[in-house]
């Protein structure tokens, strides 16, 4: 357990850290008056020493200098949500928003997210109630000729959505049809949000692999577009917003995360559960691209039970102390719009 000097510590590592993308060292953190850090150099460099020894900072090979590890970053949120429940803020501009007259929930949905990419330069994300609760409630493949076929799909809510594919040459319709016909029961009841987790989960159960397997390329591009068809009605803001941060520099990294934005991938590291607020960072994102991204989602509520979410999407070197009280001061204010 840290001592409160050495909360004080980490928290000033990690500030640092998020507005100088630059190791710190301890020099800085005693110069600094914000940390108010009244002792000496070499009691600061005990406690690093101490904070690297528990993994929640990390040495770097360039500098003598120290950056937070997730584990850090971790705790770092543990303790500024503990906070936050001892204090209440406001955002004067978020206010703006929701108070104006005759504005649509939707559009201060919009609006509220769209300024957060502004004052936070990460990239927005709003799941609305009919894909974020949607469920699936029937598969069916309708083959048009040798060559094309219909995916329907219907949900909980009564949505039917449909999709025209083509055939594969090295395929018969009677494939596809048996591979709807599995997924149809696999995936009864199955929220959208959830079709990837749900499936894995399921063909272990059911000592399917080896089927799977053999229509492994097919069925990940039926859960593609099974995802598209339902979740299409989101909003996403700020897209490009994370390329001009200087963690994703590297060119193989922006093609990874130009390519989850074009393909939705992203939508699978927002966290649908409605559990309260979630932060994923780092390697606890299922998706290779957000390897290096926290995401951070806050639930909504709307009338009838209805929920949403909203995330944020950004690097591990995140603003963590403004942008979770801002996200669930945004969702606290949804509900009150008609």
């Amino acid at each position: 357990m840290l001592s409160p000097r050495q909360e004080t510590v980490l928290k000033a590592i990690i500030e640092e850290y998020v507005q100088t993308n630059e190791p710190v060292g301890s020099k800085s953190l005693i110069s600094d008056p914000r940390f108010g850090l009244n002792v000496s150099s070499a009691t600061i460099r005990n406690d690093m020493a101490l904070l690297e020894e528990l993994g929640l900072i990390v040495k770097t090979h360039s500098s003598s200098g120290r950056v937070p590890s997730e584990a850090g970053y971790r705790l770092y949120v543990q303790m500024i949500m503990n906070e936050q429940k001892e204090s209440v803020e406001s955002f004067p501009l978020i206010d703006e928003i929701f108070n104006r007259n005759m504005i649509s929930r939707e559009e201060a949905i919009k609006e509220s997210m769209a300024l957060v990419t502004e004052l936070t330069n990460y990239t927005a994300i709003v799941l609305g109630s009919q894909s974020y609760n949607a469920r699936i409630r029937k598969l069916q493949l309708i083959g048009l000729d040798e060559n094309h076929a219909v995916i329907l799909l219907v949900t909980n809510h009564g949505y039917v959505e449909s999709k025209k594919i083509i055939v594969p040459p090295e395929l018969k319709l009677l494939d596809l049809e048996r591979v709807v016909l599995l997924l149809n029961d696999l995936l009864q009841d199955c929220p959208i949000s959830e079709i990837d987790t749900t499936l894995k989960k399921k063909i272990e159960e059911a000592n399917l692999q080896s089927y799977i397997d053999y229509y492994d390329e097919l069925i990940s591009s039926f859960i593609q577009t099974f995802t598209k068809m339902v979740q299409d009605k989101y909003f996403l803001s700020g897209q490009s917003n994370i390329l001009s941060l200087p963690e994703f520099q590297d060119i193989n990294k922006v093609k990874e995360i130009l390519n989850a934005i074009e393909n939705q991938e992203i939508l699978k590291v927002v966290e649908t559960s409605g559990q309260g607020i979630t932060v994923r960072i780092g390697q606890e994102n299922t998706v290779r691209a957000m390897k290096d991204c926290t995401v951070i989602t806050v639930p909504y509520e709307l009338d009838e039970d209805k929920t949403g979410a909203i995330a944020v999407i950004g690097p591990t070197r995140m603003e963590y102390q403004k942008i979770i009280p801002l996200l669930e001061y945004i969702a606290k204010n949804i509900k009150k719009v008609v």
